[in-house]
């Protein structure tokens, strides 16, 4: 499968990234923020993405939002270091 994890603490990202690639096998793009999770999510054809909520420059929720309002249908699942 071909993953775009999207965020922005890199170390995080890295462990994230070794997690999916090693142990199973994907294929992992990284991207640190929201603006350029967004161009790279309409733009490859991913498997997933996985999509940090609190990115800078443009929140997940709102890339969320962009990517859904053009109609993409690829699985997104969200990541949060939120209590609520």
């Amino acid at each position: 499968m071909r993953l775009l994890l999207v965020e922005d603490e890199k170390k995080l990202a890295a462990f994230i990234k070794k997690g999916l690639e090693k142990k199973c096998g994907h294929a992992v793009d990284v991207i640190h923020d929201g603006e350029e999770g967004l161009i790279y999510g309409g733009a490859v054809d991913y498997d997933l993405i996985i999509l940090d909520i609190m990115l800078p420059r443009r929140s997940g929720l709102s890339v969320l939002r962009e990517l859904r309002r053009k109609g993409l249908k690829t699985p997104i699942l969200l990541l949060t270091a939120k209590t609520t």
